[in-house]
């Protein structure tokens, strides 16, 4: 994995730092407005959906959920690599919409939902700050018709600031930044308050310890991961040795897939690269 960083060096664009931040209500309401350009009453920020390991979501989740007085839903993540960002966001549009309907709720009650991807790239590639996505006809192009599905991403790699709001240049350069760049005076309100949040998160000896006890959980899901692609591959290695010489049984395959332990899988491949025949194969099933 690398070697990783310490709380202390840690900006705004680390996921830890990015979750820690935003869990705070006003801070959250703040970016969201800049994104958005649009005011928002007050947000309630779902920290238990924050900061936390979560197998639902495959891992360590650190974006950001909330919702306003007006039913309207967000979620927020930084993105710091281009993963397949425009179907992350249909994913995670239909969680959202899940959630409700899971409540026992109809179609028709289902919210405005917004997902926003801050990413430190141009995930577009037309040198935009930001960009919108809208449902369009491809009968009739310019009729644009509103499900309640937004989809907002933001890039530090934009070049049109002068079509965009002052605000929004300056947060995303913010951003943007390094460790030493991130605590300049970016003479602007929502910057200095993160910036204000950031000192005292590292400052903070909770945070500290949430923050290693995430790293371990990472590390943790990254040897699994790990050892599940060496298992994964010593498999497929198998069942292409044995397609020279014939087909595995459904009662084989499963017996195949049920090994998880590598030793046992790896000894079974040596075995079944030196088998001659299917029946040496079947032989080496029958003594699992």
């Amino acid at each position: 994995m690398g070697n990783r960083k310490t709380l202390q060096e840690l900006t705004f664009k680390d996921n830890f730092m990015f979750a820690a931040v935003m869990m705070d209500a006003d801070n959250c309401k703040e970016v969201l407005e800049c994104t958005l350009g649009f005011p928002i009453e007050r947000v309630e920020v779902s920290t238990e959906k924050s900061l936390i390991y979560h197998p639902e979501y495959k891992g360590v989740r650190l974006d950001v959920y909330a919702k306003d007085p007006d039913d309207r839903h967000f979620n927020v993540e930084m993105q710091v690599a281009d993963r397949e960002i425009i179907k992350r966001a249909r994913y995670y549009h239909s969680q959202m919409d899940m959630e409700v309907l899971s409540n026992g709720l109809g179609y028709e009650k289902l919210p405005e939902c917004y997902v926003i991807f801050i990413c430190d790239f141009d995930p577009i590639g037309l040198g935009l700050y930001r960009y919108t996505g809208r449902m369009q006809l491809a009968e009739a192009p310019e009729y644009l018709y509103n499900d309640g599905v937004h989809t907002i991403l933001l890039s530090t790699k934009g070049r049109n600031k002068d079509e965009v709001p002052e605000q929004l240049v300056k947060f995303l350069k913010y951003v943007g930044a390094g460790l030493e760049e991130s605590t300049a005076d970016y003479e602007d309100k929502l910057v200095e308050r993160l910036q204000n949040t950031v000192v005292k998160v590292k400052a903070s000896r909770e945070m500290e310890n949430r923050y290693m006890l995430l790293e371990e959980m990472m590390k943790d899901e990254y040897s699994a991961g790990k050892i599940e692609g060496i298992i994964e591959g010593e498999r497929s290695s198998i069942r292409v040795l044995i397609s020279n010489l014939g087909e595995l049984t459904a009662e084989q395959n499963e017996k195949l897939d049920a090994i998880t332990d590598s030793k046992i899988l790896n000894n079974l491949l040596k075995n079944v690269a030196s088998a001659k025949t299917f029946e040496e194969v079947n032989a080496l099933f029958v003594a699992l």
